[in-house]
């Protein structure tokens, strides 16, 4: 009867530690506040480079490894976007037809650990074009996330700007840097 009784106790014992353990195969979810966002548009022209950008303050939680709140959406208005150059910010406005299309949109979900980074799909809308990123990266430093989105002004069918009878162009390539600034 002791023998049972100390089994039995025994394997309660084991039960309540294993039983209270989590695993080690279901990833943790990790919470990441950002407070700020900056977007850079850079690309080069037949004078030279051009960098024109927008930063906004935002509050908002992002979940990684979640089914909480593993999106992050967020809209960005076109006539912010400041290219150091009132008529460089002109054109670009005009280029992405900020008066039909004043916001575009990111929408970063699906967000997993990869090593320190994460790997996400990301939507990015912009004038009435979606370009879809499936295994997007975003890098993770101290104090932000970013990403960079390489492509065309033919991607999401725009004309890149042309001025003073072709004398001066902006070439088809644009890269587009975000980054998520942490609290």
């Amino acid at each position: 009867m002791k023998t049972r009784f100390s089994i039995l106790i025994m394997g309660l014992v084991v039960f309540f530690f294993l039983g209270s353990a989590k695993p080690t195969f279901f990833p943790e979810d990790t919470a990441v506040v950002i407070n700020k966002i900056k977007i850079e548009i850079t690309g080069l022209s037949t004078v030279g480079k051009y960098n024109c950008s927008n930063t906004f303050s935002i509050k908002d939680t992002v979940y990684v490894n979640s089914v909480k709140k593993n999106t992050f959406n967020t809209d960005i208005k076109m006539s912010n976007f400041d290219c150091g150059n009132k008529i460089m910010t002109k054109d670009l406005q005009g280029t992405v037809k900020v008066k039909k299309f004043p916001n575009s949109t990111v929408s970063i979900s699906d967000i997993k650990p990869m090593g320190k980074n994460y790997k996400c799909r990301l939507n990015f809308f912009i004038t009435d074009k979606t370009l879809k990123y499936k295994d997007f990266i975003l890098y993770n430093t101290d104090d932000k996330i970013q990403g960079t989105l390489s492509l065309k002004f033919s991607d999401i069918e725009l004309e890149p700007p042309v001025k003073m009878a072709g004398l001066i162009k902006v070439k088809d390539d644009i890269v587009i840097n975000f980054s998520l600034y942490k609290n």
